[in-house]
């Protein structure tokens, strides 16, 4: 029972929890006016020290589709943290009036902090380079419903794997999976963090791979996952400069590319996916960002006490396909290639 827990980082959910949230999010999808009441009478508070449109908007827009209500800031001038209030004493204030609170901050640990001092429920909604979970729930609701598993899969990760939180976090909740394999496609200034190597895919016994070219890698990916090169993580912008355009995924590349890729991206975009790869039906980064609106449901849901459709405590995805008694159009789905 997820009620009144805190979700700092996907780790803090176990295989059986993402498996249940992905399966009431899979009911949402289908059903969405079974939960028009679920959350009724509750206070979403989006506090958002750092910019985001699709987050928190995907927050409250979740919370309204629940039939809670949000308060909340979306920038810190906004709060009283310009006057210099400790993030303690705003987390104290603001869970005296929420039910659960979504939290942004551009200091990394600050969502651990958060809940140190909190009455109700904390959902980092991003905190520094760290941790991003919610995004790694829209992306494994989006990969289950596009794929059926989530397991099984060969996974390109592009761009920024350095400063990247949501690469860093779905490397963590696809490393879980059995059989799932990535392609780390980087320039060297940007590799994925050692700790991912060492201490999450050595330890899992996951296969990976390091190469400099997207052309070298696309033709064997099930999953492309492309990130932005993001300029508000350098401190030498002549460093930003040389390397946002490293990596861009246009029409020809695409034509290299298998008939059932999957590619993703956790937006926004600058210019690493051309627009004309809009129309391929192999781009699934736009059908992610209403995923992740029906993953937050699900995790708002549960963390508010709704107990409805849960699953047996000890459910265990061995091969991270959907499993038997989820909602009929994601077995449907599981059937595809």
């Amino acid at each position: 029972m997820l009620k009144g827990r805190h979700l700092i980082e996907p780790g803090d959910l176990s295989i059986g929890e993402l498996d249940d949230i992905m399966n009431l999010a899979a009911r949402m999808i289908g059903e969405p006016e079974r939960y028009l009441e679920v959350c009724r009478g509750k206070i979403l508070a989006t506090l958002f020290f750092e910019p985001s449109t699709r987050t928190r908007l995907s927050f409250e827009a979740a919370m309204l589709r629940l039939g809670g209500q949000t308060l909340g800031f979306a920038e810190p001038n906004a709060s009283s943290a310009s006057k210099g209030e400790s993030l303690a004493d705003t987390i104290r204030t603001v869970s005296s009036y929420a039910d659960v609170i979504a939290m942004r901050n551009p200091k990394e640990g600050a969502a651990l902090l958060a809940s140190q001092h909190s009455d109700v429920p904390i959902i980092n909604a991003g905190d520094g380079g760290h941790h991003h979970p919610t995004q790694t729930l829209t992306d494994l609701l989006t990969i289950r419903e596009i794929k059926g598993k989530v397991g099984g899969l060969t996974i390109g990760l592009c761009g920024d794997l350095k400063f990247g939180r949501t690469v860093h976090s779905l490397a963590k909740a696809m490393s879980r999976y059995p059989g799932n394999r990535f392609v780390l496609i980087s320039p060297p200034e940007l590799e994925i963090p050692d700790y991912i190597l060492s201490r999450v895919f050595k330890p899992a016994g996951v296969r990976f791979s390091q190469v400099r070219r997207l052309e070298e890698a696309i033709g064997d990916l099930d999953i492309l996952y492309m990130t932005r090169v993001q300029k508000e993580r350098f401190f030498n912008e002549q460093d930003y400069v040389r390397l946002k355009d490293s990596y861009i995924l246009d029409s020809k590349k695409m034509e290299l590319a298998p008939e059932d890729l999957c590619v993703l991206h956790p937006l926004p975009r600058v210019n690493e996916i051309a627009t004309e790869v809009d129309s391929d039906p192999r781009a699934a980064y736009f059908r992610q960002v209403k995923y992740g609106m029906y993953a937050r449901m699900a995790l708002i849901a549960r963390l508010t006490g709704y107990a409805g459709e849960m699953a047996a405590p000890d459910l265990k995805s061995g091969s991270g396909e959907v499993p038997a008694g989820a909602p009929v159009s994601l077995r449907r789905k599981g059937k595809k290639k």
